[in-house]
């Protein structure tokens, strides 16, 4: 396990499953159970520790929503379905935990592991208090800082210079400045680089769900199966061009293709990968499509019928032109 991330300790607001060894613990349970018991609908994240590699999977209302990695090429998001894959089904080694954590703190750990931070003003002395604490104040900054100590990772939420909440990963009680003024107490190891900031906290986003994702593979594969079934039989090539066409401002449609498998899924939102694959099949019908015989609405009805209710949740029919249901 890679010394960066072993001793990595983040905040929590209740302890849903201590860390302990991956091999006493079903992953796939654990997260069917997080979906199913109402009590354990909740916020929060599972971390876990592998030999090469450092997976957390951020959960909202008991479903995993999103997923990042630290390996040997830093942190960065990853689809849902290859975080999973990272985890071996029978494992040897690793550790795990399951840890309720308010949204807040989610948006500053996925932002943390994923965000390019600003720099600080080369003279600025972030480890003492007393300076760093005045700069924030006189520049009125909003967002978060990420302060990490001797492998406790620790977030402070900014409003106008000043601390709004604090999220820490040690014990602390008392008001929010005596709380993280421990972080700076006597004894503590402090580098400049472990002080990041952010000039924003954004929601945690929410990938499209896998299910959703496979719907859109199925449904694209079908149509393009049902147009050559009726004559076109140049509409695999027709709906690569489309995607090809499409990719620059659409770039979920590299998570798609006709006639091969995707190399990986997409990591972005139901909102933009609907938005992708209904302006991609709308160019495919408008190319290859009998619009007389097969009326696009029509097609798409059939197509879709036994998804209708996954798809409509998802805005694909909104993202159509033509009337489907």
């Amino acid at each position: 396990m890679p010394a960066i991330v072993a001793g990595l300790r983040y905040p929590y607001s209740r302890v849903m499953l201590p860390r302990t060894r991956l091999a006493y613990i079903h992953l796939r349970n654990l997260l069917t159970d997080a979906k199913r018991d109402r009590s354990a609908r909740l916020s929060g994240y599972v971390a876990v520790w592998l030999p090469e590699e450092f997976v957390v999977l951020y959960l909202q209302g008991g479903e995993v929503v999103n997923a990042t990695v630290m390996d040997s090429d830093g942190w960065r998001a990853v689809p849902l379905s290859a975080a999973l894959e990272r985890i071996p089904a029978e494992p040897e080694y690793g550790e795990i935990c399951f840890h309720e954590a308010e949204d807040d703190q989610l948006a500053s750990m996925f932002l943390a592991q994923t965000a390019s931070p600003d720099t600080w003003p080369a003279e600025l002395k972030v480890t003492d208090p007393s300076v760093l604490f005045p700069f924030m104040m006189s520049t009125m900054f909003d967002g978060v800082v990420e302060i990490v100590s001797e492998g406790s990772v620790n977030y402070l939420l900014f409003r106008a210079g000043a601390v709004e909440r604090a999220y820490l990963s040690y014990a602390a009680t008392g008001n929010v400045v005596e709380r993280v003024a421990k972080l700076f107490g006597t004894g503590k190891s402090l580098e400049p680089e472990k002080f990041r900031r952010w000039p924003q906290i954004v929601p945690l986003p929410v990938q499209a769900p896998v299910a959703l994702v496979q719907a859109y593979r199925e449904l694209s594969h079908a149509l393009v199966n049902r147009l050559v079934h009726d004559g076109r039989a140049a509409a695999p090539a027709i709906a690569e061009q489309a995607r090809q066409n499409l990719l620059k401002a659409h770039p979920e449609l590299e998570s798609f293709s006709v006639g091969k498998k995707p190399s990986r899924d997409p990591i972005s939102d139901t909102e933009a990968v609907t938005t992708a694959v209904a302006k991609w099949l709308t160019e495919l019908i408008w190319a290859a499509a009998d619009h007389e015989s097969a009326p696009p609405a029509a097609l798409l009805k059939e197509l879709t019928w036994e998804r209708r209710h996954m798809l409509q949740s998802a805005g694909f029919y909104e993202r159509l032109p033509w009337k489907v249901l």
